[in-house]
């Protein structure tokens, strides 16, 4: 079982990560999850239990936590709320919704009681955020106990979470209860909810989830009692006897950082066992409304295959999935990744679905298994899956094109020259339109990626990943993490690229300044327009049909990219122009262009040929 390995790989990793806590200070807090909850689905409320475990592996000791509630974002007058009636670019699905929600319709989470080691708690709630102040004291290397009380009302589906989907999808139950927020070697990481991403601590869930005995779920964690629930996770064969009017579901999940699940009475549950023995499972509304647009059924079966293939894309050129079970369940208002699971809308034309499917579930490794603080560092989540999940699309529907990765270089050129780019360090929330940050994270952040294959070689860049995710699995890289990564692969010096690329707004511009010709040679004097530094592939083509290629290297990476034919001396960033030197009369040569494979984001390739 790999929950087993899971286990095994988890005591390794604590072991390992001690001894790297005595050369490097690492550390990372660990809490765990026991929880109960029951659930009205006619007034759609809920009341819950939780028990909270929580490990102080700082070095520091700790006078106060915070939780998130991120059903509060859901009422008038919240953060997310006006944010979203006062960008110029509102996102569609929230608008001004918020603003006009009924008491009946409205989120929230409430706290009825909380204590520590069986200490009442003060604290105090500023809107999607619980600020407690402890009884006592938590000091390194020691435990403490929360337990609380809670009620939550499952807004009207907005944004994420909600119920009554636009496909009719009954509970999308994400950020659904009071979630400890992340505190590490940057401090707390209490972030109201406005609508962007997310961060959470490691920990193990125990979750009961008692709710009408026709709901059928799906979600996080590994079912526990499947011979009293069935809906298809009971063995093949038994017949299951549903007594009472409501049903205890009861899932544990390791080493996760959130828990979320969908509900419906209607859901088909399907399995498929995958070759690598992860069970898939697939959750979603059998609605003749739906057929007639998009073959709706035909798609959800035919989807199952596609994303077995998908999870042997991943593993491969990743790392193994590290789970026993992932669950892709119709709901939410589009796509988002979860614990072992994801929440999407179905009705969608089947490479729609594919794709959706393939960026949420890349994201079980980049978010899910490594973990990135997606608020502050959202290009690492959003731009690693969009690369990955873009190839991994291209071959599991035999696109064939040549450079999937085209549009993101198209909507980046645009980003960069329209003005309203901000870097990749800002974060999430505080993007002043939507568009730089869907450009900014998705786009720019797989470029990143792209861009680095064309900079260190494409297998030093298959390695950086493989190695990255083996040594940063389960504990929250940084940018600086990843970029150590690829210089100790590669050997090249890369700090230049981390900070001009994601700290700063500098574009990469190079051109063909001149070509003149002396004695039979021919020199091309190329010109730095841009602030951003890049060593430079130049290709000749002769009017025989030949073909020459040249490298530059870039003085400040003090390496040559393996396989570089040509190599010429290193240009240093300060010196705006280089002449290079090549074979044959100007007449002979029919074209010269910087960058061929154009995988180097220039942002003005208008001026990269020359055309005799």
């Amino acid at each position: 079982m790999k929950s087993q390995c899971l286990l095994v790989g988890l005591i390794i990793c604590s072991v390992m990560t001690g001894f790297a806590q005595n050369s490097t200070s690492y550390w990372q807090q660990h809490v765990d999850y026991k929880m109960e909850v029951d659930v009205n689905v006619k007034e759609y409320t809920y009341t819950g239990t939780q028990e909270l475990t929580y490990t102080n592996n700082s070095p520091d000791t700790i006078n106060q936590v915070f939780y998130h509630l991120f059903f509060n974002a859901f009422q008038p007058g919240s953060e997310m709320d006006v944010r979203s009636r006062t960008i110029q670019d509102p996102d569609d699905r929230v608008g001004d919704r918020i603003s006009k929600l009924s008491d009946k319709e409205i989120g929230f989470l409430k706290i009825d009681q909380l204590k520590q080691d069986n200490k009442k708690l003060d604290y105090k709630v500023v809107g999607t955020v619980l600020q407690v102040r402890l009884a006592k004291p938590l000091l390194p290397s020691k435990k403490t106990t929360f337990k609380m009380k809670f009620n939550g009302q499952v807004p009207v589906q907005v944004r994420r979470s909600g119920r009554n989907s636009e496909e009719d999808v009954a509970l999308s139950m994400s950020q659904w209860y009071p979630k400890l927020a992340e505190y590490d070697f940057e401090g707390w990481h209490a972030d109201p909810y406005i609508g962007r991403e997310f961060h959470g601590v490691w920990g193990d869930f125990d979750v009961k989830i008692s709710i009408d005995k026709e709901y059928i779920l799906g979600g996080t964690g590994y079912l526990q009692n499947p011979q009293e629930i069935g809906y298809g996770y009971e063995k093949e064969g038994t017949n299951v006897k549903r007594r009472g009017k409501k049903l205890t579901w009861h899932f544990v999940a390791p080493q996760v950082h959130d828990f979320t699940w969908g509900a419906d009475p209607e859901f088909v549950h399907d399995k498929r066992v995958a070759k690598d023995g992860t069970v898939l499972h697939f959750l979603y509304k059998d609605n003749p409304s739906y057929e007639k647009e998009n073959n709706f059924t035909e798609n959800w079966k035919n989807l199952q295959s596609k994303t077995e293939d998908l999870l042997m894309f991943f593993n491969e050129h990743i790392g193994p999935y590290p789970y026993d079970q992932y669950s892709v369940i119709q709901g939410g208002d589009g796509g988002m990744e979860y614990a072992m699971s994801t929440l999407i809308t179905g009705n969608r034309k089947f490479g729609s679905l594919v794709g959706v499917t393939a960026h949420e579930m890349a994201h079980a490794w980049f978010q899910g298994v490594l973990a990135t603080n997606e608020s502050k560092h959202e290009w690492m989540d959003e731009g690693f899956t969009t690369y990955i999940s873009t190839l991994a699309e291209n071959e599991v529907l035999s696109e064939g094109k040549e450079n999937p990765l085209s549009g993101a270089y198209r909507g980046y050129t645009y980003l960069a020259n329209s003005g309203s780019e901000q870097p990749q360090s800002t974060h999430a929330d505080r993007y002043h339109l939507n568009q730089a940050y869907g450009l900014t994270a998705y786009s720019k952040g797989a470029i990143f990626l792209s861009q680095l294959g064309y900079i260190i070689g494409e297998e030093n860049l298959t390695t950086t990943l493989h190695t990255y995710f083996n040594d940063w699995k389960y504990k929250h890289p940084t940018p600086n993490d990843f970029k150590r990564v690829a210089e100790k692969v590669s050997g090249a010096q890369l700090d230049w690229y981390l900070t001009d690329w994601t700290q700063t707004t500098n574009t990469i511009d190079y051109g063909i300044k001149e070509v003149t010709e002396d004695a039979g040679k021919t020199t091309v004097v190329l010109e730095r327009i841009g602030l951003m530094p890049m060593p430079l592939d130049v290709s000749v083509t002769y009017t025989d049909g030949s073909t020459k290629e040249y490298y530059i290297p870039l003085r400040m990476m003090y390496f040559n990219k393996p396989g570089a034919q040509n190599i010429q001396k290193d240009w240093a960033w300060a010196i705006p122009t280089y002449d290079l030197m090549i074979d044959g009369a100007k007449s002979t040569i029919k074209k010269i262009e910087i960058d061929p494979s154009q995988m180097m984001a220039d942002a003005k390739r208008e001026n990269n040929v020359f055309e005799n």
